[in-house]
């Protein structure tokens, strides 16, 4: 089954220098997933200063500068992995070195029939 492992924190919490080793770091995770077999996709994503958001609402688009709602904690990044069961998973998870100062949300992908193959 395949997992989205999304990485939550405080996207002000971190040094330069800690978020460079934590890129690093999470590089060499995904490097050991893939050789498992079980990596199917990894990134970190730009500060939510530069987030967009659309809404359509009575069939107008709305477009505003940053995320949909402020929260303490931001969506930073994400692994995509194909797992055996939740607790492979939570296994891959506890290994993000986000998971240190932030959290770490897993959810199942659902399998939809008609879309493209990756």
């Amino acid at each position: 089954m395949k997992y989205m492992l999304l990485i939550y924190g405080d996207e002000q919490a971190l040094d330069e220098a800690t978020r460079e080793g934590c890129y690093d770091e999470s590089a060499r995770l995904a490097r050991d997933i893939n050789a498992s077999g079980k990596y199917l996709g990894a990134s970190p994503l730009h500060p939510t200063s530069a987030a967009t958001s659309v809404r359509v609402r009575d069939g107008k688009r709305l477009v505003t500068d940053g995320p949909f709602a402020e929260t303490r904690e931001q969506l930073g990044g994400y692994y995509l992995i194909d797992a055996t069961n939740l607790d492979e998973a939570i296994d891959v998870a506890e290994r993000i070195p986000g998971a240190r100062w932030g959290t770490i949300e897993i959810r199942p992908v659902m399998e939809i029939a008609g879309l493209p193959e990756s």
